[in-house]
């Protein structure tokens, strides 16, 4: 008989849903929102702008997620290292070349908020996770 203990499934799991899970349903999103853009035939679509704010917040989500249910690793420290030194000149870069767009279309416009936001929701989410991490 096959019997798995609690502590077992848990470790099967968790890990499953914040490394498979979740980064396969940011890439189904970002797939079929790429599919609405390309079917409107925008002139200069912020597809690839997109991806890097699909990839950024993913990144943030999956740090935020192993901080508080799993262990941190190697690989989420270099994922947090993305996060506070090349995120931002990204979002930054992302931000100014959609605000030039912003009135092209719906998706430009929310493209500079999300780049723009990132410099609230980082820097807040980090703080909020060490403030409250239970390692202090």
């Amino acid at each position: 008989m096959l019997f798995i203990k609690m502590k077992e499934l848990h470790s099967l799991v968790v890990p499953f849903v914040i490394y498979f899970v979740i980064p396969l349903i940011g890439l189904v999103s970002y797939i079929n929102l790429r599919k609405r853009i390309v079917k409107r035939e925008l002139s200069n679509p912020p597809t690839a702008d997109m991806f890097w704010i699909f990839f950024t917040y993913g990144g943030l989500l999956t740090v935020i997620l192993t901080s508080l249910f799993w262990k941190w690793s190697g690989m989420a420290s270099l994922g947090f290292l993305y996060l506070i030194l090349l995120a931002p000149v990204v979002m930054a870069i992302i931000s100014y070349r959609q605000y030039k767009n912003r009135k092209t279309s719906i998706f430009h416009q929310w493209m500079l908020y999300l780049g723009v936001l990132y410099f609230v929701i980082a820097p807040l989410s980090f703080f909020l996770l060490f403030y409250f991490s239970k390692d202090y």
